[in-house]
């Protein structure tokens, strides 16, 4: 555990020498120094897979309707088309939903696929989805964790983040509901390839999020802002007296990892305020007034400062960082708003969230970087019910992608004239997860690498190497 402690531990800043700085800030991970963690993950097999490339998934908890978000079917009779309306697009005869201008109009950035389909019209199961159905049922970010190691060679940062709006927001204690026990599922099932691949949740709780802990006694570090400011006076002596010239280079790293890394990666305040202004999504709702709905209870309005912190940890190495957003489960029913209202929450939201997003990452020449992937677990009911919601529906999910060098501005497939079925060929999890796989990995020599354990590869290899293949 990294620690942190008084004077008596630790005489001074100026006193701290390198065999005491290892020594305090040692990280137990199974039995590992942190030093030993990042050279286990910095082995040549790793370097040969691993393609400098990272995905960050939004993961739209709740299912998500295709005809509200990108296939509005406006032709279609009145109880099948968008509630929403619909915004032409950048792309000529392609329009989007009504509450998506902000994505509309960068339609040219864009991969729209129309003829996806979970395949799952089950909240419990958000795996078949976020696991890409492979068979280890372990989430795509734990795979390519189990290939690219726990953390970055350089930076230390955890290789398999899950970003919920607590992670933005420690303090706050959003109400139960089913999507609650679905992500807790989630989370258990990443450590299913082992816990040092399972997610890394900055929002607290959890084995490695302990190990990562900075501990200081109460009465000497109040607030987080004290020990940062303490953690830049040790860096700048370090850096001043050259402590570490003479460590070795894990003994480096690890000085990175506690002093620059973990440190700054997660702290927002460090960053730009008109880029955290640029954002902010906080006015997009009054997030009590929605939380009073039993199917968005966990709704809130920080998806902006989410999509932040995800640009901030690829920035620092991260491969893959999974963002939670939930109340899309839409019934209309007693526990959301009738025909849909809950539209008018969350559409703009994620329409602000993700073009600020994709706008910051290209500023910083990130864009061929960073594969963006928006879905969930299904999709809806293309026909409109008595209360003007949408019930479960498996034959079609929308899809976004975006970024990752991949080819963009286009829509990719049909659906059927009631956006209820794929009308040209039916794109799956496996398609999925092959494709993330190929963006961020060598999946070729993956494949065949002995280094692995065979349920691993095998499940990288799970759709027999199939891709979205319009985006390649």
């Amino acid at each position: 555990m990294i620690q942190i402690t008084g004077e008596r531990s630790v005489r001074t800043c100026q006193g701290v020498n390198r065999r005491e700085f290892l020594r305090i800030g040692s990280l137990a991970l199974g039995g590992l120094t942190l030093p030993q963690l990042l050279q286990s993950r910095a082995s040549e097999g790793a370097r040969r897979l691993v393609k400098d490339k990272a995905v960050v998934l939004l993961f739209l908890q709740g299912g998500p309707s295709q005809i509200e978000t990108f296939d509005p079917k406006m032709t279609a009779p009145a109880e099948i088309r968008s509630i929403t309306g619909e915004v032409q697009s950048r792309l000529p005869g392609v329009t989007f939903g009504g509450t998506f201008p902000k994505l509309a109009a960068m339609a040219d950035r864009l991969a729209i696929v129309r003829s996806f389909a979970s395949g799952n019209a089950d909240h419990q199961n958000y795996m078949t989805v976020a696991g890409g159905g492979n068979p280890t049922r372990a989430p795509m970010g734990t795979l390519y964790a189990r290939i690219a190691g726990p953390n970055h060679p350089r930076t230390g940062i955890p290789n398999n983040v899950i970003l919920p709006p607590e992670a933005v927001n420690p303090g706050m204690r959003l109400p139960r509901n089913f999507e609650t026990d679905s992500l807790n599922k989630l989370i258990n099932a990443s450590a299913n390839l082992g816990a040092n691949y399972s997610f890394f949740d900055p929002s607290g709780g959890g084995e490695l999020r302990q190990n990562l802990e900075l501990r200081l006694p109460r009465n000497r570090f109040t607030d987080r802002r004290a020990l940062l400011s303490q953690l830049d006076t040790f860096r700048r002596e370090a850096d001043r007296t050259g402590a570490f010239e003479n460590a070795g280079i894990y003994e480096q790293q690890a000085y990175e990892l506690l002093m620059r890394g973990v440190s700054q990666a997660f702290d927002l305040s460090r960053e730009d305020p008109r880029v955290v202004s640029s954002y902010d999504t906080a006015g997009c709702f009054d997030q009590a007034e929605v939380n009073r709905w039993g199917d968005m209870r966990r709704s809130s309005n920080l998806l902006g400062k989410q999509m932040l912190l995800a640009r901030r940890l690829v920035e620092q190495g991260c491969g893959f960082v999974t963002v939670m957003d939930a109340g899309w489960d839409m019934h209309s029913n007693s526990n959301s708003p009738r025909n849909l209202g809950g539209m008018y929450w969350l559409g703009p939201q994620v329409d602000h969230a993700v073009a600020a997003f994709l706008n910051d990452v290209e500023v910083r020449g990130l864009s061929e970087k960073i594969l963006l992937v928006v879905t969930g677990e299904m999709g809806r009911t293309p026909r409109i019910g008595r209360e003007g919601g949408r019930d479960h529906w498996a034959s079609l999910t929308p899809l976004l992608l975006a970024g990752g060098g991949l080819r963009m501005g286009q829509v990719i497939g049909q659906s059927d004239r009631q956006a209820g079925r794929p009308a040209t060929q039916r794109y799956t999890p496996q398609h999925l997860l092959g494709t993330v796989m190929e963006t961020l990995l060598n999946t070729g020599e993956v494949r065949v690498a002995s280094e692995f354990p065979r349920d691993v590869t095998n499940a990288i290899g799970s759709g027999g190497g199939e891709t979205i293949r319009e985006l390649f």
